[in-house]
């Protein structure tokens, strides 16, 4: 009997711990390092969006930020017409980025001003040019513009062997040189089913080439004598990402901006059958894999995705396509002419205003992760499709640049 009473105790010792654990009443006192510890009851609500409102506001800091230094770039550029505002504004952001490292409220506004503003300083330039205009720059340099992909191609492969950087970060530093940088690899990472880790060391990558091509290829072509229409070609074919080529263009001369932008609207529309052929090319290879995967994505990252015509046409970025609307507008004669050079104006200061953001935007430590090799593999790149561009300019343009 005193076994049985000593049970029951045990029992209703036990089921009183576990009514005190599952319905405190108060908060436990916890001994040594554990003493902090708090109850917290997690809701399994979704999260409420912020409103419009609120969301704005966030951005407000951090673009400030990047339009205080285009402004200052600018009167920069005013006194040194060499380098423009463009070149100033993203070697302020990048210094600013690397010493002072921007606080976490500032990064929206940031990543609002290096994206949105970008592009609509490219839709604004659509004004400079009419869409006749716009046709004959894109024929015209269709040859040098499909030989700089090829070779960037070919190159990736052969480089990328050379240099033991194989599967993903290959092609997408390949398809970002060859096209256009990041928005290239964030189209074709879903297609060949390539890991976050393996995009971030390629848009890295890519990053830190772009501005160094806004530095150097003024230079370059003003050390080679280069026209307008040319540099535009140069920079349209041989830059990445068309914040860079705006920029780099843009320090040159709003001629040579407006050819560039022209030609790189071409060289972005080759992200579409790029796409085509690297899905072919996985779901070629991928059939036996797919036989053991089931539902899962493999361990060699997520399971690549299919193109249907609605996302192919989602390839083409929206600002291109803002572009040649108001090249077509401004081909009606809609646009008056007398603006044309405010217009100019405007769509030059948000480019200095969003190159200011992507240098605030620097990244040292995801550089340092990409490794060497992939970096030198994008600096072979870089290089290779610079000279093939020149040189393939000059053999189709009776030896003139």
């Amino acid at each position: 009997m005193r076994s049985a009473s000593r049970s029951e105790e045990t029992d209703t010792t036990l089921l009183t711990s576990y009514k005190s654990a599952l319905y405190p009443t108060s908060l436990p006192e916890f001994p040594g390092h554990l003493h902090s510890c708090r109850v917290v009851h997690v809701s399994s609500a979704p999260a409420a969006q912020p409103s419009r409102g609120v969301r704005a506001l966030r951005i407000i800091p951090g673009l400030a930020l990047a339009l205080a230094l285009a402004v200052i770039s600018t009167v920069i550029g005013r006194f040194v017409p060499l380098v423009g505002s463009a070149v100033p504004g993203i070697v302020l952001g990048v210094i600013i980025g690397i010493l002072l490292k921007p606080a976490v409220r500032l990064k929206p506004g940031i990543a609002f001003a290096s994206k949105f503003v970008l592009q609509l300083s490219v839709v604004i330039l659509g004004t400079q040019l009419s869409i006749g205009e716009v046709a004959h720059v894109g024929l015209e340099s269709l040859p040098v513009m499909l030989g700089t992909l090829v070779i960037c191609l070919a190159a990736a492969w052969l480089f990328g062997r050379m240099l033991g950087v194989i599967g993903d970060v290959r092609t997408l530093i390949g398809v970002g040189t060859g096209i256009c940088g990041a928005s290239a690899i964030a189209a074709v990472a879903p297609v060949i089913g390539a890991v976050s880790a393996d995009v971030a060391y390629a848009v890295s990558t890519i990053f830190l080439f772009n501005i160094t091509a806004v530095i150097v290829f003024p230079l370059v072509g003003h050390a080679l004598g280069m026209t307008q229409h040319a540099f535009g070609l140069f920079a349209g074919t041989a830059v990445n990402d068309t914040s860079s080529v705006v920029a780099a263009a843009s320090t040159y001369g709003s001629a040579a901006a407006n050819y560039a932008v022209v030609v790189k609207l071409v060289r972005t529309l080759m992200i579409i059958p790029i796409s085509i052929v690297l899905a072919a090319l996985v779901g070629r290879g991928g059939k036996a894999r797919r036989l053991v995967e089931t539902a899962e994505e493999s361990a060699h990252g997520p399971a690549p995705v299919r193109l249907s015509p609605w996302r192919v046409l989602r390839l083409i970025p929206w600002f291109l396509v803002g572009f040649v609307v108001m090249a077509l507008i401004n081909s009606t004669g809609v646009i008056p002419a007398a603006i044309h050079p405010a217009l100019n104006s405007v769509s030059i200061f948000l480019i200095a205003t969003a190159l200011s953001a992507i240098g605030l935007s620097t990244d040292i430590a995801a550089l340092r992760r990409a490794g060497a090799r992939p970096l030198l593999l994008g600096a072979l790149l870089w290089i290779t499709v610079s000279v093939a561009s020149l040189a393939l300019q000059w053999a189709t343009q009776g030896g003139q640049l």
